[in-house]
């Protein structure tokens, strides 16, 4: 019987993952790639576009070196305490700008994001991979799956609501119109980068520490590639990845476009009473409701009476609110219609987080009965790979649909690479509010369909 200690210590891997390094990745990198670093739109979401091929490739090499691996830590637990600091190392070299051409920072942006997500990787797929050896209760595992869920929302949350204070106790330059100069923001995302990245390295250290491997995995003696060629043989994997790569297009979009919804649609920060709402303080409110539904997303599918049920109600609450969000007028005076239709989108979203990580260990039980040798590393390793695939790929979407809608970059006095104010034309306010809105319900209905014909009923 798993202690509250380990849940908790559970909680912390996702919470330095998901939590902090892929919210910010998500949230954060479109805008500061192009606004800040100085990429074009089109570097960025060819940047993205190379990294998730990069993932095609290492995701499951590492879920099938995961399940081979033998220590006195177990099998999983040693990539967490010794992946730890290189994890928040390399992510807080990620938001630092060098000073560099332009040919110096694509180098620069290139290796160190194909080095973060090769880390990201050797982490979180082990992570994910210990839900499978920790406990064979199912109800446990949907317990460990809703602490997972409320620990990312809950630190995502934290994250996302700083990081305008951060902005403004750093300081620096501004320019006449009140905002910060680009030098100003480069040196706050550096220093925001150094804070959080040793936050991620302390919390997913503790994960590998506080975390027990009970079950131990029936390993296949000799590396061999007939689980890659099993997999596509599994059904259930195949519609629980397609799933998770389109739950990860559903929140992919609308975190890559809410600093663009924030800075073109909104012009600027929203100020009520005292209050900052900028981009990630917008999508903060959706983190808590997340954190809250998450942990509610037991009870729910058992009143459901199965985790597909669950997952197909989650989505349409998803796909409803995602709609109602295009009718609402692009107008700061709105912020708090807005805010309340993101809660009630992530209303959803918190409902089936959860069981998607829940239906991947269903998935690995399954592949283990009918092929007689463990591959939970290499099943999971196809969620983390859906969770990048589905984000970068939908901020690579972003960068480019904007580019198409006519935004375009021009040099500043100072030498950087900015977006030009007069490219920001209605088609391309337009292709913002789409990519907040109708983009993710069409998702959300994809979503529908694939979990309706997923085939493992429980």
């Amino acid at each position: 019987m798993a202690t509250l200690k380990e849940k908790i210590g559970y909680a912390l891997g996702d919470a330095a993952a998901g939590g902090i390094t892929w919210k910010i990745m998500s949230i954060a990198f479109p805008l500061f790639f192009t606004n800040v670093f100085g990429l074009t739109f089109a570097d960025a979401a060819t940047l993205m576009l190379i990294a998730r091929m990069f993932d095609v490739v290492t995701d499951p090499l590492m879920g099938s070196l995961a399940d081979r691996t033998q220590s006195r830590w177990g099998t999983y637990r040693p990539w967490l305490i010794y992946g730890a600091i290189p994890f928040g190392l390399i992510f807080a070299l990620l938001l630092y700008t060098p000073d560099f051409g332009p040919v110096g920072k694509r180098i620069w942006a290139y290796t160190l994001y194909l080095l973060m997500m090769a880390l990201y990787t050797a982490v979180n797929v082990p992570y994910g991979s210990l839900l499978g050896v920790m406990t064979d209760d199912d109800n446990e595992k949907n317990q460990f799956s809703s602490f997972r869920m409320v620990g990312a929302y809950a630190m995502g949350f934290i994250t996302l609501l700083s990081f305008p204070y951060l902005m403004e106790m750093i300081g620096g330059e501004k320019m006449a119109d009140g905002s910060y100069t680009v030098e100003a923001r480069q040196h706050q995302y550096a220093v925001i980068g150094v804070f959080f990245g040793i936050i991620a390295a302390v919390g997913t250290l503790a994960c590998g520490l506080m975390t027990k491997e009970r079950l131990k995995p029936v390993r296949a003696e000799k590396f061999s590639f007939r689980p890659f060629a099993d997999l596509f043989k599994n059904k259930p994997w195949i519609y629980l990845t397609l799933i998770g790569i389109c739950t990860n297009f559903f929140n992919g979009f609308r975190y890559a476009v809410a600093g663009y919804m924030f800075d073109y649609c909104l012009h600027g920060d929203v100020t009520v009473s005292g209050l900052i709402i900028n981009y990630t303080v917008f999508m903060t409110f959706g983190e808590l409701t997340c954190m809250v539904f998450g942990g509610l997303s037991p009870k729910f599918t058992q009143w459901m009476g199965s985790k597909r049920k669950a997952f197909i109600a989650a989505a349409i609450i998803c796909l409803v609110f995602s709609v109602g969000f295009f009718f609402i007028p692009m107008d700061p005076a709105y912020i708090w219609v807005m805010v309340a239709v993101v809660i009630l989108t992530s209303v959803g979203i918190g409902l089936y987080s959860p069981l998607l990580w829940s239906m991947y260990a269903d998935v690995a039980d399954y592949a283990t009965e009918k092929n007689g040798t463990s591959s939970t590393g290499l099943i999971f390793s196809s969620g983390t790979m859906a969770q990048k695939f589905g984000t970068a790929i939908s901020g690579s979407l972003v960068a480019l649909f904007l580019g198409l809608a006519g935004a375009s970059m021009i040099t500043d006095d100072m030498g950087n690479t900015i977006v030009d104010p007069a490219s920001i034309t209605d088609s391309v306010l337009s292709m913002v509010w789409m990519l907040f809105s109708i983009f993710p319900a069409i998702i959300a209905g994809l979503i529908i369909l694939l979990t309706y014909l997923y085939p493992i009923k429980k």
